[in-house]
C-alpha cells in the first residue's frame, strides 16, 4: 500500500459569490481572523503527513503562488525590527523548497477537469484533493482521520457529515455498508437525491483520499451537471472497479465559499483563540444588542 505523500488544492474558482473583492483577492486569500482559507486547509494537509502540496490555479491566481513563497524583503524588514516571533511564524507555514507544485487549469471546465489537471504532479501514486473552500474545525484534522482509515482499509475513501433527511436533494449522497476502522464501507452514491430515495443522509463532504486510476476515468469523462466534468461522475465509474470507504467527520465544517460560512468560521476561529476569545464575545453580545438590520441601498 502506497502512503499518501501528495495533496491536491483545486483554486481556480473565480469566486463570484464574493465579488467585487475577489476582482482582486482570490477567495482563498480572503482571512479567517488573521490567516488565509487556503493556509487552514493546507495546515489539516501537513498535519495528516502531507509532504507535496499541488495547486490547481486559473487567472489571476498569481497571488497564492506568491504567498507561498519567501519575500525576502519583508523577512529583511522584520529580522532588521526584532520581530522574531513574526519571523518565526512565517518560517513555520513556509514549505520547504521543492515541496509546493502550481498548475495551471485553462478553462473553468469543473472540478474533475481540476484534478485531471494535476495528473502528471501526482503520478502513478494515492493522493489527497481537499475543497479549500471548506475548512474544518477539530481537535484532530479531518483528512489525519480519513488517512488512518486509508491505512487499515485501503483504495478510496472520502469524508462524509450527516444534513438533515428532508435537505438530501443539496448533496451528494452515499449509501452507508459495514462499520470498519474508524468508518464504514460506502456501498453507493447519488448525486442531490430526493428524500424518498436517499440511501442515507450521509454528504460528501469536501475531503478525498483517490487512487490515481480516476485520472484515466476523467481524461474520458462527459461533461455532466452544469456543462461541467464531474468528479463524482468519476468516482462512481471507480466504484466499479474499486472499494471506497467513508470517513464520519464529527468536528465543524464552513463552507467558506458562501458570505454566510465565511462569516461564521470567522467567528468560530475567533472564539477557539484564547489571545482574542474573551474580547470577541464581548463585542459579539454587544453588537447582538445594540445593531438593527437595515436594508442595504446600492449607490446611485
Amino acid at each position: 500500500m502506497k502512503r499518501i505523500r501528495k495533496a491536491v488544492f483545486p483554486v481556480a474558482g473565480l469566486g463570484t459569490r464574493f465579488l467585487p473583492a475577489t476582482k482582486a483577492i482570490p477567495k482563498e486569500m480572503l482571512t479567517v481572523v488573521d490567516r488565509p482559507v487556503i493556509q487552514y486547509v493546507v495546515d489539516e494537509a501537513r498535519e495528516a503527513g502531507i509532504e507535496h502540496l499541488i495547486f490547481v490555479t486559473g487567472r489571476n491566481k498569481g497571488v497564492i503562488e506568491d504567498y507561498f513563497d519567501i519575500q525576502v524583503e519583508l523577512s529583511d524588514t522584520l529580522a532588521e525590527r526584532g520581530k522574531t516571533a513574526e519571523l518565526a511564524l512565517l518560517d513555520e507555514l513556509q514549505p520547504t523548497p521543492g515541496t509546493a507544485s502550481f498548475t495551471r487549469q485553462q478553462a473553468p471546465l469543473g472540478l474533475g477537469h481540476a484534478v485531471w489537471c494535476a495528473r502528471d504532479l501526482v503520478g502513478d501514486e494515492p493522493f489527497a484533493l481537499l475543497l479549500p473552500d471548506m475548512i474544518m474545525q477539530a481537535e484532530c484534522g479531518c483528512l489525519a482521520e480519513m488517512v488512518k482509515l486509508y491505512e487499515s482499509a485501503g483504495g478510496n475513501v472520502i469524508s462524509v457529515e450527516t444534513c438533515d433527511p428532508n435537505e438530501t436533494q443539496k448533496y451528494g449522497i452515499v449509501g452507508k455498508g459495514e462499520d470498519i476502522a474508524n468508518g464504514f464501507k460506502v456501498t453507493g452514491m447519488v448525486e442531490k437525491p430526493k428524500p424518498a430515495a436517499a440511501p442515507s443522509n450521509f454528504y460528501i463532504s469536501g475531503r478525498y483520499i483517490l487512487q490515481p486510476e480516476i485520472f484515466d476515468i476523467l481524461a474520458t469523462q462527459e461533461k455532466g451537471a452544469g456543462n461541467e466534468i464531474q468528479l463524482t461522475d468519476g468516482m462512481h465509474k471507480l466504484m466499479q472497479r474499486q472499494e471506497f470507504s467513508a470517513y464520519p467527520f464529527h468536528g465543524r465544517t464552513f463552507d467558506c465559499g458562501s458570505k454566510e460560512g465565511f462569516i461564521e468560521a470567522n467567528v468560530a476561529f475567533a472564539l477557539w483563540r484564547p489571545d482574542i476569545r474573551e474580547k470577541v464575545m464581548g463585542n459579539m453580545e454587544r453588537l447582538m444588542k445594540t445593531v438593527e438590520p437595515r436594508s442595504f441601498k446600492r449607490a446611485a
